[in-house]
C-alpha cells in the first residue's frame, strides 16, 4: 500500500478504477477550458488576498510613519511564509493528492490530509520561534529602530504567534485544490476578505464596541481571519460532498506519504527563497543609484506582482491536472496539460509586458510624476516587460513540474535566474554607471528561467522522451 502513492513512475493499472466527478474531469475533460474555468476563481481569489493587503497598508498609514515603516519590515519575512505555505508546500500538498487520487488510491489520498496538517504544523510552530526569538534582531538588521522597531515587533509578535494557524489554512486549501475543486478555497477565502476588510480598522482604530490596538489590531485582524477561515475547510473536508475527508480515525503515520508532499514542497521553498533573495538583491543594486531609480524599479517591479496572481491562479489547476493525469498513468495527457497552461501563461504575461513597455507611463504615472522616477521605472519596463511572456511560461511549467512532481529542473532555472541577476547586476554596478545595464540582467534572468523549464521538459525530464499519441477517451 505504501508503494502506492508514488504512482507517477507506475505503469498504468490493468483496471480502470471508479473516478468521482471531479477527477474524471481532469482526465477526460477539454484541457484548455477545464483550465481556465478552474482557474477563474483561483485568479479572484489571489487579487482579493492582494487587495487586503493594501487596504490593511493605507489603515496601519494612518497610524504615522513609524507604524507603517515597522509593518513594512515584517511585510517580505510574512510573504515568504505565505508563498512557502501556499504555493511550494501547498504545491507539494496537491500534487501528492492529484496523483493518489489519479491512480485511484482514494485511501492514500485521505491519508494524506492528515500528513498535510502534522507538515503545516511543524513549519507553522518553527516559523513561530524563529520570529518570536529572533524577531528583534532581523528587524535591526534590516534597519528598524526607535519607534519603528517597536511597531515591527508588535505587529510581528501577534502575527507570527498564529504562524500556525496560516500554514493549516494554506494547507488544507491545497488539500481540496488538489481535487481540482478551486471554488470553495476561493469562496472561502473571498467572504473572509469581506469581513477582514472593516474588522482590520475596527481594531485599528478602536471604532464601535471594539478596543483601539494600534498596529496590532491589523495583526489581531488577519489571525482572526485564518481562525474561521480554517474552521471552514476543516467543516467542508468533513463532509460527505468532499472528494477526500479530513478524520484522525485510525490513523497511523507513514514516511512514504511525508516524503511524496516533502519530495515537491521542500524543493519548492528553496526555490521560493532563490526568489525572494534575487528581488533583495536586485533592490539592493537599483538602490546604488539613488532613490529616483529605486523608486522607479519598485514601481514598475509591482506590474510583476500582478502576473503572480494571474499564473498562480492557472497554476493551482495544473498542479492538480497534471498530477492526475500522471496518477492515472496518461503521461501524454500530462504533457499536452502542461504545454497548454504554460503557453496560456506566456500568452497572457506577454500581452501586458509589452503592454507596459510600449506605455510605461500609464502605469508609472498611478502612483507618481516625478520626472527622474517616471524616467526610471520606464528603463525598467522597457528592458524587462517584452521578457515578461518568458517567466509566465516558466512559472506555468514550474507549477506543471509541481504536479509532476519533478522539481530539479526548476530549481535549477530559478538557481540560474539568480546567479545571472545578481552577476549582471555587479556587473552593471563595476563596469557602468547606468541603472538600465542593471535592468537588462534582468531580462536576461527572465529568459533563462522560462527557456531552461522548457528545455528541460520538452527534453523529457519528467519521465524520458514520450510519444505524443491522439488522446483516447475513457469509459
Amino acid at each position: 500500500m505504501e508503494a502506492q502513492v508514488r504512482s507517477e513512475d507506475a505503469a498504468p493499472p490493468a483496471t480502470t478504477p471508479r473516478f468521482d466527478t471531479r477527477t474524471r474531469v481532469l482526465l477526460e475533460g477539454p484541457i484548455a477550458s477545464t483550465l481556465l474555468r478552474l482557474a477563474t476563481p483561483n485568479v479572484l481569489v489571489m487579487f482579493v488576498q492582494a487587495s487586503v493587503g493594501l487596504i490593511e497598508t493605507y489603515f496601519v498609514a494612518k497610524l504615522g510613519t513609524d507604524a507603517l515603516a515597522g509593518v513594512a519590515l515584517v511585510f517580505p519575512v510574512l510573504m515568504l511564509m505565505q508563498m512557502m505555505s501556499a504555493g511550494a508546500m501547498g504545491g507539494g500538498i496537491s500534487s501528492a493528492i492529484a496523483r493518489a487520487l489519479g491512480a485511484g488510491c482514494r485511501a492514500d489520498a485521505e491519508a494524506l490530509v492528515v500528513h498535510a496538517l502534522v507538515i503545516a504544523v511543524g513549519f507553522g510552530l518553527l516559523f513561530m520561534l524563529a520570529m518570536l526569538g529572533g524577531g528583534r534582531w532581523l528587524y535591526s538588521v534590516m534597519g528598524g529602530s526607535g519607534a519603528s522597531l517597536t511597531a515591527a515587533l508588535t505587529y510581528s509578535t501577534v502575527v507570527f504567534s498564529g504562524a500556525i494557524l496560516i500554514w493549516v489554512f494554506n494547507s488544507l486549501a491545497n488539500v481540496i485544490r488538489g481535487t481540482g475543486n478551486m471554488a470553495v478555497p476561493a469562496v472561502i477565502t473571498s467572504v473572509g476578505a469581506a469581513a477582514l476588510i472593516p474588522l482590520s480598522p475596527c481594531l485599528i482604530f478602536g471604532w464601535g464596541p471594539f478596543p483601539r490596538l494600534g498596529v496590532a489590531g491589523g495583526a489581531v485582524a488577519v489571525i482572526v481571519y485564518y481562525v474561521i477561515g480554517s474552521i471552514a475547510l476543516v467543516v467542508y473536508l468533513r463532509a460527505r460532498r468532499s472528494v477526500v475527508r479530513l478524520s484522525f480515525v485510525d490513523v497511523r503515520f507513514r514516511w512514504p506519504l511525508f516524503h511524496d508532499i516533502l519530495r515537491v514542497g521542500a524543493v519548492a521553498a528553496l526555490i521560493t527563497v532563490q526568489t525572494n533573495l534575487t528581488i533583495v538583491i536586485t533592490t539592493g543594486f537599483v538602490g546604488r543609484f539613488g532613490s529616483a531609480a529605486i523608486a522607479g524599479y519598485g514601481t514598475g517591479s509591482r506590474l510583476e506582482y500582478l502576473l503572480v496572481p494571474l499564473v498562480f491562479g492557472l497554476g493551482g489547476p495544473l498542479v492538480a491536472m497534471v498530477g492526475t493525469n500522471i496518477g492515472a498513468g496518461q503521461r501524454d495527457r500530462a504533457l499536452r496539460a502542461a504545454w497548454i497552461g504554460a503557453g496560456i501563461a506566456a500568452g497572457l504575461t506577454e500581452i501586458i509586458g509589452l503592454t507596459a513597455a510600449a506605455l510605461p507611463h500609464a502605469w508609472l504615472s498611478l502612483f507618481d510624476t516625478d520626472p527622474a522616477m517616471l524616467d526610471a521605472g520606464s528603463r525598467y519596463l522597457r528592458a524587462v516587460g517584452p521578457f515578461y511572456g518568458l517567466f509566465g511560461l516558466g512559472m506555468g511549467l514550474y507549477f506543471a513540474s509541481q504536479g509532476a512532481g519533478r522539481l530539479s529542473w526548476p530549481l535549477l532555472a530559478n538557481l540560474t535566474r539568480l546567479v545571472i541577476a545578481a552577476g549582471g547586476g555587479w556587473l552593471a554596478l563595476r563596469w557602468s554607471g547606468d541603472v538600465s545595464y542593471v535592468f537588462v540582467a534582468l531580462s536576461a534572468a527572465f529568459a533563462a528561467f522560462g527557456l531552461i523549464n522548457a528545455g528541460a521538459v520538452a527534453g523529457g525530464a519528467w519521465f524520458g522522451p514520450v510519444a505524443w499519441s491522439r488522446p483516447r477517451s475513457r469509459s
